[in-house]
C-alpha cells in the first residue's frame, strides 16, 4: 500500500523544487537582497528575452552608445529624460512625467511591461540605468529591473550583441490611476523645511572632496557653486556600491549593509549628488535594499549650491553615531536608532565649519 504512494511524492517533491529554482533564477544575481528583483543577470535576460512584455533597453547615450546591443533590444537614451532650465538656473533636470510618458510610449514601452535597463562599465556601471530606474519609480511603473555590469556582463557571459537595436512600434504609455508617486521627485525647498526633521536622512553621495568642499563645480551659466554640503548630510560615495571600481559589478548584500551601517530603513532618506544622476544609483541600492521612503533631489547641488540661492551649507563632516547594519524595513530593530555627531572639515569656512547661507 505504501508504495503506490511514492511517485505521487517524488512528483510533488519535483515540481517544488522546479518552482524553487524559478524563484532563484529570477531574482537575480543574489537572492538576499529584500528586493532582488530590481537586479537581474545575463543568464535570466537570455533565458526571458522572448518573453511576450519583456522590453530591453539600451540606455547609453551620446559616445557611449558604441559597438553592439543585446539582440531585441530598443535604444532608450537616458538623457532624452533631461532637458535644461536655464532661466532656473538648472541642468539637466527631469522632462516631467508627460513627456516621460510619452518618450517611454514611442519606444513600445506600456506599463504592463517588464523593462530590463543597461548601461555599460564605461558608463559608470548602472549610473545611467539608475535614472531611468528612479523614473519608472515616479511614474508607478512596477516590473522593472537593472542588469549588473550592463552589456559588458552580457558580453562577459558569452552572449552574442546585435549591430542596431529594434525599432518598436509607438503605443500609448499611460500611468494607471494614483500610481504615479510625484513625491519621489523633491526640491531644494522640501529639503531645506525638513532640516532637522528626525525622520529624514539625508546622503550626499559625491567624493569625499566635494563633501568637505575640498572640490568645486559650476553651474549651468559656469560660475563657481558654493563649497560643502547641506547640514546634517552624511557622506556615502555611491562608488562604494560596487565590488571593485574595475568591474563595477553590485557588491552583496551584507556589504551594503555594512556601507550604510547606521541608516535607518524605517525612515525617509534623501539622496543628492550634483545633478542627479549619481544619487539615482544611490536610489537604486537603497530600493534594492528594501528601502521604500527613498526621495532623489534631483536638481542636487546645481540648486543647492547656487550662490543665487540662500540654501545654508556646511563643510565640517557628520558621522553617523549608530553604525548598525540596517535590517529589513519595518522590523525592530530597524526603528529609532539613527543620531549624527559631527567632526570639523576643512576649507575657508569658520571654525566649526558652517556656513549660514550662500548669496
Amino acid at each position: 500500500m505504501k508504495g503506490k504512494f511514492r511517485p505521487r511524492y517524488l512528483i510533488i517533491f519535483l515540481v517544488l523544487v522546479s518552482g524553487l529554482f524559478w524563484s532563484m533564477s529570477s531574482a537575480g544575481p543574489s537572492g538576499s537582497y529584500p528586493n532582488s528583483r530590481f537586479l537581474t543577470t545575463p543568464q535570466w535576460v537570455h533565458d526571458h528575452m522572448n518573453d511576450k512584455n519583456l522590453v530591453i533597453a539600451d540606455v547609453r547615450s551620446g559616445d557611449h552608445y558604441t559597438g553592439g546591443v543585446i539582440p531585441g533590444a530598443v535604444h532608450l537614451p537616458w538623457s532624452s529624460f533631461r532637458a535644461n532650465r536655464p532661466a532656473q538656473g538648472l541642468a539637466s533636470v527631469f522632462v516631467g512625467v508627460d513627456k516621460a510618458q510619452e518618450i517611454l510610449g514611442r519606444h513600445g514601452i506600456t506599463p504592463r511591461d517588464t523593462v530590463v535597463l543597461y548601461d555599460s562599465v564605461a558608463r559608470d556601471g548602472g549610473a545611467t540605468a539608475s535614472y531611468l530606474f528612479w523614473v519608472l519609480d515616479v511614474l508607478g511603473h512596477e516590473k522593472k529591473k537593472i542588469l549588473d555590469r550592463g552589456i559588458d556582463g552580457w558580453q562577459a557571459a558569452g552572449f552574442d550583441v546585435a549591430p542596431k537595436a529594434r525599432k518598436p512600434e509607438p503605443l500609448l504609455y499611460q500611468a494607471g490611476p494614483g500610481k504615479i508617486r510625484l513625491e519621489k521627485r523633491i526640491n531644494g525647498q522640501f529639503v531645506y523645511r525638513r532640516l532637522g526633521d528626525p525622520f529624514y536622512q539625508i546622503i550626499d553621495v559625491r567624493s569625499e572632496d566635494e563633501y568637505l568642499g575640498g572640490k568645486g563645480t559650476k553651474g549651468v551659466d559656469g560660475s563657481p557653486l558654493k563649497l560643502g554640503h547641506i547640514p546634517t548630510a552624511v557622506n556615502i560615495n555611491y562608488v562604494a556600491a560596487w565590488t571593485d571600481p574595475d568591474r563595477k559589478a553590485v557588491t552583496s548584500y551584507p556589504a551594503l549593509q555594512d556601507l550604510y551601517r547606521g541608516i535607518d530603513p524605517s525612515k525617509g532618506v534623501i539622496v543628492y549628488c550634483n545633478s542627479g544622476r549619481r544619487s539615482s544609483f544611490s536610489y537604486f541600492i537603497l530600493r534594492l535594499m528594501g528601502f521604500e521612503q527613498v526621495y532623489t533631489y534631483e536638481a542636487s547641488w546645481k540648486e543647492w549650491g547656487n550662490p543665487d540661492k540662500f540654501f545654508p551649507v556646511e563643510t565640517r563632516e557628520n558621522v553617523l553615531r549608530d553604525r548598525s547594519r540596517p535590517d529589513a524595513p519595518g522590523s525592530m530593530s530597524a526603528r529609532n536608532r539613527t543620531t549624527q555627531t559631527t567632526k570639523s572639515g576643512t576649507g575657508s569656512a569658520p571654525d566649526d565649519g558652517y556656513i549660514s547661507c550662500g548669496g
